[in-house]
């Protein structure tokens, strides 16, 4: 009877299985698995807002990458602190991590919103992301949060947000007067800016502007995104949809952790948790893009919304408007320095950026002409 060779690997894999089930055996008891690290995550976002969606990417990315022994909590705004609160909680351990932007604190320092929705020099929200990680910006800012206010938490960047609209309105506004006088919904630094543009401002957390809007307490409203306004339901109370503005045109999310939760981790996880927030940038920029655009459509073809742009007068007041407030922030030493910083970083990087990049309208007019209306 012939006999089935036995081939070399087939031997050495045998082998091997058996050595390492007799080494398994006796490191047993030096190799028991811990429990993994439970991070209690609060974010700024309603349960159903597609901003929680962003950080659930994040932390499935981290857990994954951890191998299981970091694990999430995530909870949406209101779960343990409110939406604005959430540095707060960071800071007092009451919860562990956040996911927010830093204009929900500019009430403790108006530097907060230089790091999210400062005044417009011409960089995006990507050109303003480089400068945080690369221009300075990460240094002044744990200058802020730790050496000036004593905060007890550490605070990564990530996801350039694509510029935010003007908002919603119940009728088309084509001129400054339209606006003047208007109840407007927004938040940090935007709100001095609207304000000086003539509207009376109120700063409220997303999951409050549609009923404030039913109840007349606002006549228009911006949150962020075609996404989060269509789950908000913004389309049952206005129908004019302006995109384009320079009230926000730069935001990141941020990623808060306690410190000393942050601390008592092994460095690989520390580095983990840091640079997850790199690798949900990509997804959630991705994400953004698919769903941004989706649901612009959706917004118009099945809600009777009319999407407009904003007029170049309503573009040339607000940067007149930033004009009017940037001297009194700069009286602020620190806040000052921020703003030199970035002005620095704005005129070398755009202008490489301008002068480098295709005219991405006159290709989209070449390949589907008559749908893009730019406006004056």
């Amino acid at each position: 009877m012939n006999k089935k060779a036995v081939s070399r690997r087939e031997l050495l894999g045998a082998s091997t299985l058996v050595g390492v089930t007799a080494v398994g055996a006796l490191a047993a008891p030096a190799v028991l698995a811990q429990a993994p690290t439970v991070i209690k995550m609060q974010t700024s976002w309603p349960a159903s807002d597609i901003w929680m969606d962003f950080a659930r990417q994040y932390v499935q990315r981290v857990e994954r990458m951890s191998g299981g022994r970091l694990k999430f909590e995530l909870m949406p705004a209101g779960t343990v602190v409110g939406a604005f609160q959430v540095l707060d909680g960071v800071n007092d351990g009451v919860i562990d991590a956040a996911h927010t932007v830093p204009v929900y604190w500019y009430g403790k320092h108006k530097a907060a919103s230089l790091f999210g929705t400062g005044p417009v020099f011409g960089g995006s929200a990507t050109t303003m992301l480089g400068w945080f990680h690369q221009g300075g910006g990460k240094d002044l800012y744990r200058e802020l949060t730790q050496d000036i206010m004593g905060l007890n938490l550490y605070g990564f960047y990530g996801f350039p947000m694509p510029a935010q609209p003007f908002g919603w309105f119940k009728n088309q506004v084509a001129t400054v007067n339209d606006v003047n006088g208007l109840k407007y919904r927004t938040v940090g630094l935007a709100a001095d800016l609207m304000q000086n543009m003539g509207m009376s401002v109120a700063q409220l957390p997303g999951g409050e502007i549609v009923p404030a809007m039913e109840r007349g307490v606002i006549d228009a409203f911006e949150f962020n995104n075609p996404s989060s306004d269509l789950r908000f339901g913004s389309q049952d109370v206005a129908k004019n949809y302006m995109l384009s503005s320079y009230h926000q045109a730069s935001e990141s999310f941020e990623f808060l952790f306690n410190k000393d939760v942050f601390d008592d981790l092994p460095d690989d996880l520390q580095a983990i948790l840091e640079y997850g927030v790199e690798a949900a940038s990509t997804a959630n920029t991705a994400s953004a893009m698919d769903n941004y655009s989706s649901d612009l459509r959706k917004l118009q073809a099945e809600h009777g919304v009319t999407v407009h742009r904003t007029p170049k007068e309503i573009l040339d007041a607000q940067l007149k408007a930033w004009d009017a407030i940037i001297p009194t922030l700069e009286a602020d030493a620190f806040m000052k320095k921020v703003l030199d910083s970035q002005r620095q970083w704005v005129e070398r990087v755009v202008y490489y950026e301008l002068m480098n990049s295709a005219d991405l309208a006159l290709a989209y007019e070449h390949y589907f002409p008559g749908k893009l209306n730019l406006g004056k």
